[in-house]
C-alpha cells in the first residue's frame, strides 16, 4: 500500500505516460561521440546558470565562470547603470553573451535565437518566485572533479530513497534499519517541459525523533537538515506556491532540476542548496555544491551553519563515492539496459530530454 497519495492513474510513471516504462539505455553516458553532440545541442543552446547577482555587488565588480563544454569562459560584470552583463572571457575586447536574471540567479545563453529565460524556466520556476533567495547571502561552496558523466551525478541526487541505505552510518541507532524496512516514497513529483521536481517528507528541524541525530547535533541544534531554528524573514511564511505542492504537514525538502545542469534544493528550516554539473568530457565533470543561509547574527549561528556545511560535505562524498565505479561498469556494456522504478521518473526524464535535444540538433544539422 502506498504511504502517500498517488495520482489518479495509480503511479507517477503512468501520470507521465510520455516517459514510457521500458528499461533504459545509458549509452548516452558512455559515448564520446554522443557527448560531442550534447555539447552542441544542449550547452551551446540552453540557459545556463553561472552564479548570482551578489557575486558582482558594485559597479565594475565581476566574476568569471569556465564552461568547458562550450570551450570558453564567461565574464559577468555589473555595468555603470547597475545592470548585469556577460561577455566571453577574452582578455581583449570581450564579445557580449546573452544574459538574463531570474530571482537573482544569473543565466547565460550562447544561442541568440533561444526563447526568453522566463519562458524557458516555466511554471516550476514561477512557483518559486518570492522565496527570499536575496536574504540568504551567507555562502559555503564545494567543488570536486568527478570521474563520471555529468548526468550520472544528477541521477544520484534526483531521488531520495537511497538515503537510509547509502547514508546508513549517518543515522544514529536503528534509524537506518527502520527507514529501510519502512520503504521510501516521495510526496509529489512534477514535470514541466525539460525540468522536473520531487517533494519529500523528512528534512524537518528539529527532528521529531532526537534519537536519530548525533550528540553534537542535539547540542548545536543543527546538522544535515540545516540549523533547526528557522530564520524570521519574509518569504518563508507562507511559502511560495511551488514549494511543498502537496501541502503535506510532514514536508521537509523540495528538489528542482532545471535542465540541463542546475539543481536547487530548498529545505523546510529556511535555507537552500544549489548543485551544478559542468561536463569536461564524456566521462568526467566538475560538481559544485553551494549552501545559502541567512547571515549569522551570532557566533552560535555561525557554528550551526558550519556544522551543516561540513555535514553536507560528508553526505555528498558518500553520494558521489559510487560514481566512478558506475561509469566503469556502464562502459563495460556487460549490461546494456536498466529498469527504473516509479521514484526514478526524474532520471528517466533527464535522459529522455537530453536525447530529444540531441535528436533535434542532429536533424537540423
Amino acid at each position: 500500500m502506498p504511504h502517500f497519495p498517488k495520482p489518479a492513474e495509480g503511479s507517477w510513471t503512468e501520470h507521465y505516460p510520455e516517459l514510457g516504462t521500458g528499461p533504459m539505455s545509458y549509452e548516452d553516458s558512455i559515448s564520446p561521440e554522443h557527448y560531442e553532440l550534447e555539447r552542441k545541442a544542449i550547452f551551446e543552446r540552453t540557459w545556463l546558470n553561472v552564479g548570482r547577482v551578489e557575486q558582482a555587488p558594485t559597479v565594475g565588480s565581476q566574476f568569471t565562470k569556465e564552461i568547458a563544454a562550450v570551450g570558453t569562459s564567461v565574464k559577468v560584470l555589473r555595468d555603470a547603470d547597475g545592470g548585469i552583463r556577460a561577455f566571453h572571457g577574452s582578455p581583449s575586447g570581450p564579445v557580449p553573451i546573452r544574459c538574463e536574471i531570474w530571482e537573482g540567479f544569473v543565466f547565460v545563453n550562447f544561442d541568440d535565437a533561444a526563447e526568453p529565460l522566463g519562458e524557458y524556466l516555466g511554471g516550476l520556476a514561477a512557483g518559486l518566485e518570492g522565496y527570499p533567495f536575496d536574504r540568504m547571502t551567507e555562502v559555503y561552496r564545494y567543488r570536486a572533479e568527478v570521474g563520471s558523466n555529468w548526468k550520472l551525478y544528477m541521477d544520484a541526487f534526483a531521488e531520495f530513497y537511497h538515503a537510509p541505505v547509502l547514508h546508513a552510518k549517518q543515522y544514529v541507532g536503528d534509524e537506518s534499519r527502520k527507514l529501510s524496512s519502512y520503504g521510501f516514497e516521495a510526496l509529489h513529483y512534477q514535470l514541466d517541459g525539460p525540468h522536473g521536481m520531487v517533494s519529500s517528507w523528512g528534512g524537518m528541524a528539529p527532528p521529531k525523533d532526537l534519537s536519530m541525530v548525533k550528540p553534537i547535533e542535539r547540542v548545536l541544534r543543527s546538522g544535515n537538515f540545516g540549523p533547526w531554528d528557522r530564520p524570521d524573514i519574509p518569504g518563508l511564511d507562507p511559502l511560495p506556491p511551488g514549494l511543498n505542492p502537496s501541502r503535506h504537514k510532514a514536508w521537509g525538502i523540495d528538489s528542482f532540476v532545471f535542465f540541463p545542469n542546475f539543481m536547487m534544493v530548498v529545505w523546510a528550516p529556511g535555507w537552500y542548496l544549489t548543485y551544478h554539473y559542468w561536463p569536461t568530457a564524456y566521462n568526467r565533470h566538475i560538481f559544485e555544491g553551494t549552501l545559502y543561509f541567512v547571515p549569522a547574527r551570532s557566533a552560535g549561528d555561525r557554528i550551526r551553519q558550519e556544522l551543516a556545511a561540513v555535514t553536507f560535505k560528508e553526505f555528498a562524498l558518500q553520494d558521489c563515492n559510487t560514481l566512478e565505479a558506475t561509469q566503469t561498469m556502464l562502459e563495460s556494456r556487460a549490461v546494456s539496459y536498466f529498469p527504473l522504478n516509479d521514484q526514478e521518473i526524474l532520471l528517466r526524464h533527464l535522459h529522455r530530454t537530453a536525447g530529444q535535444y540531441v535528436t533535434a540538433y542532429s536533424g537540423r544539422e
